[in-house]
């Protein structure tokens, strides 16, 4: 008298594809192959979902109930013909019953599915340090990397160049592989891709002397980064397709981890940038004008009379380039007391102190 919906973990009228889904994911919890399997559990799991599973059996199980599951005696058949003796013997005893799981075990390690080879190359990563200048106006940068790059002698194909390539003699031209696996539950009949021709069915019919037909060999191969403005440390930039290239597949991507130097003077606060000015007391009460050095050049900068400490002046379109045009450069200024006074100066002072100054 079972429930197959509450041994899903489901409620009723549960949709196919929400079936197969909670199947997959206690398949994979319950298989007796892993460490944490039960054999009892994953029977009972996949009694269920040989039912829930089949639209014509779900089907008249919705319409009678777990329940009519007692119905024909110790043999617990019931629901469409289901029977569980039936249904072991149908595996271990070579009965017409095949159960074809390659879909469903893909996802999850074992089967067929967890033999796949992969569809792209492996991502590769660098690191490269740029000056202060460059991550703000952007530089491109020439590399030379070693890693696995398409064959260029056979242009990638593993095959010696003129040559015909022929039918795949594992697969029979079909690309795919059907393997049976034996477990408790009996003979699971799996398709995969073919390892020897990676699913196209064809294979060189002599093989490149160079890569000896894996279309991929170890190579040095010079690449252009090209590092926009405004980056700023840290910044990975990315190049789709520059990674390790793969015989059959798509080419990995390179990473590349950016790594900006300071500056002496100049710091850099999103858009804009900044740098202190050391100015005189006498030009702070009477106005002046100074040099600052910003990254386009020296930049003459007018001191107002009475200017206070930490005050600061902009000047604009000096920054950090971006698409709305470029941010400002802030100039802080740093008001320089003397340490010590000559006999005059100290007497004016005095004298302006007295006018409350």
């Amino acid at each position: 008298m079972k429930d197959y919906y509450a041994i899903l973990g489901l409620s009723r009228g549960a949709s196919k594809e929400e079936v197969k889904k909670a199947f997959r994911k206690l398949a994979t919890q319950y298989h007796p192959d892993k460490k944490s399997g039960d054999e009892e559990k994953y029977k009972e799991i996949t009694e269920a979902y040989a039912v829930l599973g089949d639209d014509k059996k779900k089907a008249e199980y919705d319409a009678y109930g777990h329940a009519f599951s007692g119905a024909g005696g110790g043999n617990r058949a019931g629901f469409g013909g289901f029977n569980w003796a039936e249904f072991q013997q149908g595996f271990g005893g070579g009965q017409a019953f095949e159960f074809d799981l390659g879909d469903i075990f893909e996802s999850f390690g074992f089967g067929g599915g967890g033999n796949r080879r992969p569809t792209r190359g492996r991502d590769i990563s660098i690191d490269i340090n740029l000056t202060f200048r460059e991550s703000i106006f952007g530089v491109t940068r020439r590399i030379l990397i070693t890693k696995n790059g398409a064959c260029t002698h056979c242009s990638g194909t593993g095959a010696k160049p003129g040559t015909e390539q022929t039918s795949c003699t594992t697969c029979g031209g079909h690309g795919k592989v059907r393997e049976s696996r034996q477990s408790v539950m009996g003979s699971f009949t799996t398709v995969r891709e073919c390892a020897t021709c990676r699913g196209t069915g064809k294979v060189p019919k002599d093989r490149c002397g160079h890569c000896a037909g894996a279309g991929v060999m170890r190579q040095q191969e010079e690449i252009e980064v090209k590092v926009p403005a405004g980056v700023e440390n840290g910044e990975v930039v990315r190049l789709s397709g520059r990674g390790e290239a793969l015989l059959g597949g798509h080419p990995g991507d390179l990473y590349v981890k950016l790594h900006v130097e300071n500056h002496k003077t100049i710091k850099r606060e999103g858009s804009t940038l900044s740098t202190t000015l050391p100015i005189k007391l006498t030009d702070a009460l009477l106005g002046g004008t100074y040099e600052v050095e910003t990254l386009d050049g020296n930049e003459e900068v007018l001191v107002p009379a009475g200017i206070t400490h930490g005050e600061t002046i902009k000047v604009k379109g000096k920054g950090v380039p971006s698409d709305r045009g470029r941010g400002d450069f802030m100039v802080k200024v740093k008001l320089e007391t003397p340490k010590q006074l000559s006999r005059k100066a100290r007497k004016l002072i005095e004298e302006l102190r007295e006018e409350g100054i």
